[in-house]
């Protein structure tokens, strides 16, 4: 019986405690003092110093080189400067486009009518006519291949109703991604507008976001000719599409993925040029180069510096250890299970062996309810060397609520039920 008397006072002194210390939180509050204070940590990738100043001959007017997983810039020339970007507008109409299709809000298959307006673009075209249909996946072709500007403004109308609104769907997106020097006047980069502007650092963030979240663009982006049938009250006619891309064709020593294309007058010769090599994924825009291949020649000077020089640890949940359960205090639930909160992507272009990173999982004693999903636990820490280079957060997996009396009260009845049964 002493036992059992032992195992009641000490819940119901817990209880007390509990009470207690909801009193005292509530009193804090009220005289304007904290109850919690909780220090949570971002999650880190640790990459090199950014913009290497190197001398790559680089004539355009603006230049970048970004690594995909990290966003690490390698290279840049005048990488802020507001440029005319041309067709390479597009990547944001198609970053849309996939967001759409992510969303559930259209399909590949789905068809879609050419309006007159979207008919009347000039420039690069298919030659869409008015009243056509075509699947939204053939205007993803037409868009990415051929920069066609009438199938840009077809489903710019077929996704928010007209062009005008579309530019607005593009200038949020760009505000999302900390586009700072953009600003869309059209969906296709056909306008002749002083005011429809961005820079290579823009386009290499919106490059990113689209072949890192939608890496299924790469089946598109890579076609070098394909024919589509244009079904009107004419009958039926094939067009040929030619992917205006043509480091697709040049000798690499990388394997070209993509990405897009544009020139105008006012923007000279622009190129957003996204390759692979050894798991490694590099962006290369070029704005406002002289001429029609030095923009090509220029991309490919970037991208062969940038695999010379660097190299890449990658870690995922399938590499790491997994992890124990927390001590909840004053929860429903005693332990909450825990998570990594994404992978961890470190950078290197000073040729360092990255096979000696040493990762160690660091945690704090306990956690006090209530807990929310995604509150932080601790950090799985990388070190290179004995130097941190980075690190992962470490959080909650699940909600626990905080215990309130009528729970202490549970918790005494069911160790009663286990004294009883022993």
């Amino acid at each position: 019986m002493g036992k059992i008397m032992k195992k009641i006072l000490s819940v119901l002194w817990t209880a007390g405690i509990v009470l207690w210390g909801a009193a005292s939180a509530c009193s804090a509050q009220a005289a304007g003092l904290p109850a919690r204070t909780a220090v949570l940590e971002e999650n880190e990738t640790a990459g090199s110093d950014e913009g290497q100043q190197v001398d790559l001959g680089i004539t355009a007017k603006a230049a970048i080189l970004m690594e995909a997983s990290t966003g690490t810039v390698l290279y840049e020339k005048n990488c802020d400067t507001q440029l005319s970007p041309a067709s390479i507008t597009k990547i944001m109409t198609l970053l849309l486009i996939f967001d759409a299709l992510e969303e559930g809000k259209i399909t590949l298959d789905e068809e879609v009518t050419t309006s007159a307006y979207a008919k009347s673009m000039g420039g690069s075209q298919v030659f869409l006519e008015e009243g056509e249909k075509q699947t939204v996946e053939t205007l993803i072709k037409c868009i990415v291949v051929a920069s066609g500007n009438d199938a840009s403004v077809a489903m710019a109308e077929h996704l928010a109703g007209s062009e005008a609104e579309f530019v607005k769907l593009m200038n949020q997106r760009a505000a999302g991604l900390h586009m700072n020097n953009t600003h869309f006047e059209d969906c296709c980069g056909l306008t002749d507008s002083l005011s429809h502007l961005t820079s290579a650092r823009d386009v290499a963030i919106m490059s990113r976001e689209l072949i890192t979240r939608y890496p299924q663009i790469r089946q598109y982006a890579t076609i070098w000719m394909e024919n589509i049938t244009h079904v009107t009250s004419r009958g039926s006619q094939e067009f040929g599409l030619a992917n205006t891309n043509k480091l697709l064709k040049m000798s690499n020593s990388f394997t070209v993925t993509g990405l897009k294309t544009g020139s105008t007058s006012l923007a000279k010769y622009c190129v957003a040029a996204t390759a692979e090599k050894d798991g490694i994924q590099l962006i290369a825009v070029v704005m406002a180069a002289p001429d029609y291949k030095v923009r090509f020649v220029q991309a490919q000077t970037m991208l062969n510096y940038g695999y010379a020089n660097c190299s890449l640890y990658q870690d995922e949940d399938s590499s790491r250890e997994a992890l124990p359960l927390m001590q909840v205090a004053n929860g429903v639930k005693d332990q909450v299970a825990l998570q990594y909160s994404g992978p961890f992507s470190y950078l290197s272009i000073t040729g360092e062996d990255l096979s000696g990173v040493e990762k160690t999982v660091e945690l704090t004693e306990s956690l006090q309810a209530p807990v929310s999903r995604g509150d932080s636990a601790g950090r799985l820490v990388y070190r290179l060397n004995g130097h941190e280079i980075g690190s992962v957060e470490i959080t909650a997996a699940e909600d626990v609520e905080k215990a309130g009396f009528t729970d202490y009260l549970k918790m005494l009845f069911r160790q009663l039920i286990l004294l009883n049964s022993d």
